[in-house]
């Protein structure tokens, strides 16, 4: 498989890396490799990743391969390389939660998301940076090293998942996995301009994720666009009866969603949250998305 289209690999957004795969344009092992040599080119200014499994992501890739010309695809997350922040449980790979205590930590079962992500084919590349056990905002973290904004290595990445914002944003990987608690899916994916959700409690699974607060604390998608975010919250949403807190809802169609428009939904804005002690640039950048909301018939 070889890809003719002049740009990297690494540049596509996940659903446009998901057609060129399905259609056998471009193997797992081609993305895999691209992710890698762009991690290699970032990685010393960015430092996203506590660690990276170059050669287990080529073997699971050339095995996804075999796969997909036998004719067994599984959909649009086969194939695709994706990092988890380091606080998921993985087996076989070091999950250290951003702390020495658990820097030699290495599980024998993978967190519920983890398996999730893999059975839908996902290629894991590596393990996020954070802060550590998720206590924090900057991903400044004393033991692996800062990590930077991608858009301005002066500064910082937010948290506790900047790693995973960093990493998604600087191009290291299609889409990636954060947790949050109170602010930590979303921060990073504000500054490091990304698309990020941080779904209703329960919806997604918590079984073997490190936890800073068990009540609050949610695993959801960190991506470049909303498409894709809904395809691998799809992935990773759902009961999981190892989680005593995992809702029994079903699951819908967020790839069908897409396109249903906004005429009708409420939109809470707070004033004085949103526009207390703003830069005036970023006070302009809410008004227009208001505006835009608005123009979109969003009450």
């Amino acid at each position: 498989m070889k890809h003719a289209a002049a740009r990297d690999l690494y540049q596509h957004t996940l659903l446009e890396a998901a057609q060129l795969v399905e259609q056998r344009k471009v193997s797992p092992l081609e993305l895999t490799e691209s992710v890698l040599k762009q991690i290699e080119r970032a990685e010393p200014k960015i430092n996203a990743f506590i660690t990276v499994v170059a050669d287990q992501a080529r073997a699971v890739a050339r095995a996804h391969e075999a796969m997909i010309q036998a004719g067994y695809y599984l959909g649009p997350l086969h194939g695709i390389p994706i990092a988890l922040k380091d606080n998921l449980y993985t087996k076989g790979i070091r999950s250290t939660a951003g702390s020495k205590v658990l820097g030699d930590f290495v599980p024998e079962e993978d967190a519920t998301v983890t398996a999730r992500l893999k059975s839908a084919g996902a290629i894991i590349v590596g393990k996020t940076n954070m802060h550590e056990f998720a206590w924090g905002g900057t991903t400044d973290n004393p033991h692996y090293g800062p990590t930077r904004n991608p858009w301005n290595p002066e500064r910082f990445p937010a948290g506790s998942s900047g790693g995973s914002g960093a990493a998604v944003a600087a191009r290291e990987c299609f889409g990636a996995i954060g947790t949050d608690t109170g602010g930590s899916i979303r921060l990073p994916s504000a500054v490091n301009g990304v698309t990020g959700i941080r779904p209703t409690i329960g919806r997604v699974s918590n079984y073997n994720i490190v936890p800073l607060a068990w009540s609050m604390d949610t695993a959801g998608p960190m991506t470049r666009t909303v498409a894709d975010c809904a395809v691998m919250f799809s992935a990773i949403a759902g009961h999981d009866p190892k989680d005593e807190a995992s809702a029994r809802v079903p699951v819908p169609d967020y790839m069908a969603q897409l396109n249903q428009g906004i005429r009708g939904l409420r939109i809470g804005v707070v004033p004085d949250y949103f526009f207390s002690h703003l830069q005036p640039a970023v006070h302009d950048a809410v008004r227009g998305a208001l505006k835009v909301l608005e123009g979109e018939k969003a009450q």
